[in-house]
C-alpha cells in the first residue's frame, strides 16, 4: 500500500494510498444544486467503499507495553468519551508520524500486521468495551475513524444497535 499520503516524490508524480483517495471522495463538497439527502447518501456509498478498502488492508498495528508479538492482545488503543480505539496504520510512514507527535520517536515500536476485516470482526468484539478503529491518527482530518455502530463492526457489540431488534427477512 503506497503511503506517501499525496506527496510529491523526486519523478514529481504523486503516490497516494487507495484509502486516501477515497477520503478524497467522502471530502468534496456539494455541488450548489444538490439536496442535503443526495449528499448524505453520497456520503454513506463513499464510506462504504472506504470501508470496504480498509477491511481488504492490512495496516499496522502497534502493541501496548508488555505486549507480546505472538499474543491477539496487547495492541495499541486509545479511549475517547467512552469509547476504545485500535490505532492501526496504513505503513510504516504513517507510524512514524504517529510516534513523533508522542515525541516517542527514539522509542522502538514493534506492531503486528492486520487485516482491517480480522480488526473489526475479531479485535474489536475481544475488547469487551465498546471499541471501533483509528486509521492514521496522526494525519488530523487524513486520518478515519470506524466506529463501533452497525455495518462496521459486528451488530453484537456495535453501539446503536438495540438488544431487542427484529431479523428483517
Amino acid at each position: 500500500m503506497a503511503e506517501h499520503r499525496g506527496e510529491a516524490t523526486e519523478a514529481g508524480h504523486t503516490n497516494r494510498s487507495r484509502l486516501y483517495d477515497y477520503v478524497d471522495i467522502s471530502d468534496a463538497g456539494p455541488p450548489e444544486t444538490v439536496d442535503a439527502s443526495t449528499e448524505a447518501e453520497r456520503r454513506r456509498r463513499a464510506f462504504a467503499v472506504l470501508l470496504g478498502e480498509f477491511r481488504r488492508t492490512p495496516v499496522l498495528v502497534p502493541l501496548g507495553e508488555g505486549a507480546s508479538p505472538d499474543s491477539e492482545g496487547g495492541l495499541l488503543t486509545a479511549d475517547f468519551n467512552g469509547v476504545r480505539f485500535i490505532l492501526a496504520f496504513s505503513g510504516e510512514q504513517a507510524l512514524a508520524r504517529y510516534a513523533v507527535a508522542r515525541g516517542e520517536a527514539a522509542r522502538e515500536w514493534r506492531y503486528r500486521t492486520i487485516l482491517g476485516a480480522r480488526l473489526l470482526d475479531v479485535a474489536v468484539p475481544a475488547a469487551g468495551v465498546p471499541c471501533g478503529v483509528a486509521l492514521d491518527c496522526a494525519d488530523g482530518e487524513d486520518g478515519t475513524v470506524f466506529p463501533p455502530v452497525r455495518g462496521v463492526v459486528p451488530d453484537e457489540v456495535a453501539v446503536d444497535v438495540d438488544g431487542a431488534t427484529e431479523d428483517v427477512a
